[in-house]
């Protein structure tokens, strides 16, 4: 029996204007009132992800931020926090690259390192309240997240490997979409994130289904028992999957949370 569900959004919940399909509030409720739990992992924050969900957003779980904000039951597990001595190696080493720039987040602002006009392109990658800066925030500042840009997109897997070369005993590195690679410290993923609320509510992975479709999907969609994988993921991804499902586009995911609670009515 599946207790509890988490996808991944962008690629995968999501559709092709990047909005929540209308359907999938009212899946996320049937399901709570069922007893099957819905948890949104993502690298988006925790108070953007509560707006994408907003009408059922009290009824769901979060693991926010690649795993740096945990939500469960409406309670904060954990929140991991960035080193200063580890942001400050991060921004040293992109400042090395002229086509990688760096973007810093606490809970409510980003920080834009460098060239601000790399990411006027990619405003849609939870970049609010954001503000230029030339070196990286004050250490009373709660670095909660980073993630790189990189305006050479046919370059992009080449520069997560040198990123991971450079600083592999401080961060994870992972590519997202075609132009960020996202970053989370070595001991923080989406699987980690969502561990812990297993753990608080006594659920086996064997009973949980994870849907994804990007390498920072990678680590949950191996720790859950039922990895389900999009049509439009990323090659290796795929190889991981128990079933690879339909695209984003044709919103396969509400149809498999539509199935699940038919198996349950």
């Amino acid at each position: 029996m599946i207790r509890l569900i988490a996808s991944d959004m962008d690629g995968t919940l999501l559709d092709e204007n990047s909005e929540v399909p209308a359907e999938t509030f009212g899946l996320i409720h049937e399901l709570r009132q069922r007893g099957v739990i819905f948890v949104a992992s993502s690298g988006r924050r925790y108070d953007t992800l509560r707006w994408f969900f907003e009408p059922v957003a009290d009824e769901m779980d979060y693991v926010a931020s690649l795993g740096t904000q945990v939500h469960a039951d409406g309670q904060l597990l954990d929140r991991e926090v960035f080193s200063t001595l580890a942001v400050r190696r991060l921004f040293e080493t992109c400042q090395l690259f002229d086509c990688l720039h760096l973007a810093l987040y606490d809970a409510t602002h980003t920080y834009l390192l460098n060239d601000q006009s790399a990411y006027l392109r990619e405003l849609d990658k939870d970049l609010p309240d954001a503000q230029s800066v030339y070196d990286p925030p004050s250490p009373d500042v709660s670095i909660i997240k980073a993630a790189v840009c990189c305006d050479r997109p046919d370059q992009i897997m080449d520069m997560a490997y040198v990123m991971e070369r450079e600083l592999s005993q401080l961060f994870t590195f992972l590519p997202s979409g075609s132009s960020w690679i996202d970053v989370t410290p070595r001991h923080v993923s989406k699987a980690t994130g969502l561990e812990q609320i297993l753990n608080y509510y006594g659920i086996k992975r064997e009973e949980t289904l994870a849907f994804g479709d990007s390498m920072n999907d990678y680590s949950m969609l191996r720790y859950v028992g039922h990895p389900y994988v999009m049509e439009n993921a990323r090659y290796a991804v795929k190889q991981i999957a128990q079933q690879v499902i339909g695209s984003n586009r044709e919103h396969a995911v509400q149809k498999i949370m539509r199935r699940l609670l038919e198996e349950l009515s």
